[in-house]
């Protein structure tokens, strides 16, 4: 009878090899380090431009409103008051003094008829106190003055009353050239007005504007306490805001 032969034998070696007939069952496992995954946060930041545009959105949509609403109001009102500006026209000038004076000076004094009429129905005027009447002749100045302050209410025709005085140089070329209007019976004048207004409506003071009237007048006399008789008469008005 045989005995059993004797089992083998193996010997471990350095770094877990093995020295003998055969490998060991099992290798040992190898582990490795990983990073964990990093991913980009798109969610907040879609989060946030949506925040973004609404309330850009929400902002110009307030403003559109805003200015419909402002449009709105400007038109009815508009509509409702229906604004016409108002007119005038010079319709006399009567002379109380024109006197050459030896030192080649002039003296004189006008009454000046001016008519002012306000053709709306819900929209009153205030004539302010900075106003200014000018009376010239081949562009020297005869004599100035200024219109009354007061309201004029709802399709109204005012006629005004203007006292014009004044002393200016008259050389001998002036002189002249006025004895021949004056023998020809064609005497021209220009009569210059700025007048500030202020529109009311109701019991509300609007902004201010200013009326400016040119007119061009040829006269057949400017004897003192006399009838003048209007030969011609050209009227202009200009408005500035």
């Amino acid at each position: 009878m045989y005995a059993n032969p004797p089992p083998p034998h193996y010997d471990m070696l350095e770094n877990n090899q093995y020295y003998g007939n055969a490998p060991p069952a099992y290798p040992p496992p190898v582990y490795q380090h990983r990073n964990p995954p990093h991913y980009a946060n798109h969610h907040r930041k879609s989060v946030c431009g949506g925040s973004c545009c609404r309330c850009i959105c929400c902002c110009c949509c307030f403003l559109f409103l805003l200015i419909f609403i402002q449009v709105a109001v400007s038109v009815s009102l508009y509509l409702y008051y229906d604004p016409k500006i108002p007119t005038y026209k010079v319709e006399n000038l009567a002379v109380k003094a024109f006197n050459i004076m030896p030192d080649f000076s002039l003296n004189t004094e006008f009454l000046l008829s001016v008519t002012a009429q306000n053709p709306n129905k819900r929209v009153g005027f205030i004539y302010g106190e900075r106003s200014w009447v000018v009376v010239t002749y081949s562009d020297a100045v005869l004599c100035s003055g200024k219109i009354p302050n007061f309201y004029q209410g709802f399709e109204n025709t005012t006629l005004m009353q203007i006292d014009l005085t004044g002393k200016s140089d008259f050389g001998s070329g002036l002189q002249q050239a006025f004895t021949d209007n004056k023998n020809n019976h064609k005497i021209p004048l220009l009569v210059r007005l700025k007048v500030p207004v202020i529109v009311v409506l109701g019991q509300i003071h609007l902004r201010e504007f200013k009326v400016f009237v040119n007119c061009s007048l040829v006269l057949d006399n400017v004897s003192p306490n006399k009838d003048v008789g209007i030969i011609s008469k050209h009227t202009t008005f200009n408005v500035e805001f």
